[in-house]
């Protein structure tokens, strides 16, 4: 357990503004991460992580000093993701805005016929197809998937994180890497 961030958590515990503002400051970015892999919008993700600070700092009085802080907050802001696209329709439309784009739309973002340097096009267009298969996991994939690969955390941190056995956690990694082993096997058919 890291003793800093505990101490930072008993002074905020107490009342402490500036103890709470390291935590912040802290963890802010790590949980804008973990966010905005999940949503996949920066909007959503940016209200994301004031929502978990919000219920951090009004459940403080309810964090177990004996476990580590980061879990925890990884927990709350986890299930906040994991709650947000439950309550998410899925309804695409070609001329939808895309969340980041300022006036751009689904049109703009399909490959343009324009020469460029074909390494830069390969990679490029590898990102994309795994971030695509990522955004359609089953959400109980989703997050086991991200916390494991994105922010390297060991299966039994995603246990603590998600309150669920190490096994599960084991079962749910692999079936989550062999639906996107199959989901970009089958973007390679279909571009071939």
């Amino acid at each position: 357990m890291n003793f800093v961030e505990a101490r930072l958590a008993k002074l905020a515990r107490n009342g402490d503004r500036a103890a709470f503002a390291e935590l912040v400051e802290l963890y802010k970015d790590k949980i804008f991460h973990l966010a905005y892999r999940m949503l996949n919008n920066k909007q959503e993700a940016e209200d994301a992580v004031q929502e978990t600070f919000l219920r951090v700092y009004t459940n403080l009085h309810r964090y177990d000093e004996n476990q580590k802080f980061s879990t925890w907050i990884f927990r709350i802001g986890t299930n906040l993701c994991i709650d947000k696209l439950r309550r998410r329709k899925n309804t695409y439309s070609l001329d939808a805005e895309m969340p980041e784009g300022e006036g751009s739309d689904y049109y703009s973002m399909l490959p343009s016929n324009e020469a460029t340097p074909e390494k830069q096009v390969i990679v490029s267009e590898t990102q994309e197809q795994i971030r695509q298969a990522i955004d359609t996991l089953p959400e109980k994939y989703k997050s086991v998937v991200i916390l494991r690969y994105l922010h390297d955390m060991s299966l039994q941190e995603i246990g603590d994180v998600l309150n669920m056995p190490v096994t599960t956690i084991k079962t749910r990694v692999h079936r989550g890497r062999e639906y996107l082993r199959k989901r970009l096997e089958q973007n390679e058919q279909l571009s071939i």
